[in-house]
């Protein structure tokens, strides 16, 4: 048995930037920002993580209605890529892959009509794609 699954709840540190495949696939890229904190000789101690998510399709199209500082759930696979540098040094990369997002503050999104989920109820929303 095998599990790739990544659950995490944190701000988008800029807005969604979405772009197109040649098919007309949107892509957006986003930005999240965990917190971590604990206590160390009786001192308050905190780190933050940044994540880098990428949405295809519905979902894609969906997250890029938020404004930065949203405070989002994403689910999603994590995936590495591998490239070549110019001077020849491989560097690995790693990516999470959305498969769901959640609205989790009513007013987060850019655009909301009548029919947005957070518009019409003010509670939490999801894509699922």
């Amino acid at each position: 048995m095998n599990l790739n699954r990544v659950e995490l709840i944190g701000f988008l540190g800029s807005e969604p930037e979405t772009t197109y495949t040649p098919n007309g696939k949107a892509v957006a890229s986003l930005s999240l920002a965990t917190k971590a904190s604990w206590m160390k000789d009786d001192e308050h101690q905190e780190r933050t993580e940044w994540h880098r998510i990428q949405a295809w399709a519905k979902l894609a199209e969906y997250a890029a209605g938020f404004k930065k500082g949203a405070h989002v759930r994403i689910e999603g696979e994590l995936r590495s890529r591998e490239y070549q540098t110019d001077n020849g040094t491989k560097v690995r990369t790693y990516v999470i892959v959305g498969s769901s997002m959640m609205n989790l503050r009513p007013g987060q999104r850019i655009s909301a009509s009548e029919s947005d989920p957070e518009h019409a109820s003010g509670g939490p929303e999801e894509a699922v794609c």
